[in-house]
């Protein structure tokens, strides 16, 4: 498998984290054979976490991040500090790196402490052996305890024992990797279909779409029914009637489910007749990597929102927002014509899906497809931790058009009782 078939968001995430300039930017420089973060001797040289994307044998596709020092206690180092700490939520392995001629404190313990109460698997790289003598290595590796197994010596400068640390990491990032896949089982919806069930997608081209491709939450679905060995067919909303009809014609029995992007879910919903199951992307997403259930309560609180409230619109992709741009145009304005009532819209894109939620009546997400699973639900606890309801976009578009049930019906039997059939 090569990095360009597998998503950002199905990869496993190492990140190093440690003190300024104790060699967090030379490790993954070292590791990935390449000059991905810049080095200097100078303090603070990496101001904004940078990932990379690189094969672990056996493991496969895996993205490694090098983040800024967590000791900077400057005013825009605390900035720092804060986007360091957010790569926690999506980090699988933790490495901590160690300035083995600076030694330890409680400074490292505090960091162990939040990697450990986060569950999270990791390694304590004791860096720059080739500087301190044994006797300081062996000190700091006997002020972890129970920890010293987890403890991996390194010189960045000379490559003294990053292969053996690479071989590590892969091992133990293979055991997390089989450990996720074992656990959750899901699929988006391969459990859904059988062998040679129709399942038609409803994909609308204008000027929103990306030119000449098709966007990451309709390939993997593809992929998914071709792995579930269904048949899959692909129309705009304007040929959607006759695909219908050919697709009757041609099966002698009516598709298994149609699924639509969310924008289109009015006018889907009017030519799909109601026997067919009909869901969207952004649901199947929410079902895969977020909280369905959450969310669908959630939504009702639209009921609730008040005059000149401050709604939060956030997408886990950075993209340029086009005219019709469905987070910034379509949904404000569906929103606020259900309600017939005026809002405040803030955004955040990518990452910077922000620490403090509390100003906000309720967030509006998108299906989180560059998302991994854990940063997604990460952010849905965090939602929920301030009282603020947050849904997403599928499950938003289907209330405001009347369809949440219809839209939900085939997952009614996964759901808990209060929330079938809202």
């Amino acid at each position: 498998m090569s990095l360009n078939q597998t998503p950002r968001s199905e990869r496993i995430h190492i990140s190093i984290f440690g003190r300024t300039n104790s060699g967090k930017s030379s490790l993954i420089n070292k590791i990935t054979d390449q000059n991905v973060s810049l080095v200097s001797d100078i303090k603070g040289t990496t101001t904004d976490p940078v990932s990379k994307s690189m094969e672990f044998f056996p493991l496969g596709p895996a993205i490694i991040t090098d983040t800024a020092g967590l000791d900077d206690e400057t005013a825009l180092g605390n900035l720092r500090t804060e986007r360091t700490l957010q790569v926690l939520n999506t980090t699988d392995i933790a490495l901590l790196m160690i300035d083995s001629t600076v030694g330890t404190d409680s400074f490292e313990t505090s960091i162990l402490r939040e990697i450990k109460d986060r569950g999270l698997p990791y390694f304590l790289i004791i860096n720059k052996i080739d500087l301190a003598d044994k006797s300081a290595q062996l000190k700091i590796i006997d002020s972890f305890h129970s920890d010293t197994d987890r403890c991996i010596p390194v010189s960045t400068k000379t490559g003294e024992n990053i292969e053996l640390l690479k071989e590590k990491i892969s091992h133990l990032a293979l055991d997390v990797s089989n450990k996720l896949s074992a656990s959750s089982g899901k699929r988006l919806l391969a459990d859904l279909i059988e062998t040679d069930d129709l399942v038609i997608l409803v994909v609308p081209i204008d000027e929103s779409a990306p030119k000449g491709r098709l966007i990451l939450p309709q390939q993997q679905t593809i992929r998914d029914i071709l792995d579930a060995h269904g048949i899959c067919m692909v129309t705009q909303p304007s040929e959607l009637s006759k695909t219908l009809v050919r697709a009757q014609s041609a099966f002698h029995q009516p598709p298994k489910m149609v699924i639509t992007d969310s924008q289109v879910f009015g006018e889907v919903s009017r030519i799909v007749p109601k026997e067919i199951p009909l869901t969207s992307f952004s649901i199947l997403f929410a079902r895969y990597k977020g909280e369905l259930s959450s969310l669908m309560t959630s939504v009702r609180q639209i009921e609730e929102l008040k005059e000149n409230d401050t709604l939060l619109i956030s997408e886990g992709c950075t993209h340029h927002r086009q005219c019709g741009d469905i987070g910034s145009v379509k949904i404000p304005n569906w929103l606020q014509k259900y309600t017939g009532k005026s809002f405040q819209f803030e955004y955040s894109s990518g990452n910077s899906f922000p620490t403090e939620l509390s100003k906000y009546r309720m967030i509006i997400h998108c299906g989180g497809c560059m998302l991994q699973e854990k940063e997604m639900k990460s952010r849905i606890a965090r939602a929920k931790q301030q009282n603020v309801p947050i849904v997403n976009y599928g499950i938003l578009i289907s209330y405001l058009k009347g369809i949440l049930e219809r839209s939900t019906q085939m997952f009614q039997e996964t759901l808990p009782k209060r929330n079938r059939c809202l």
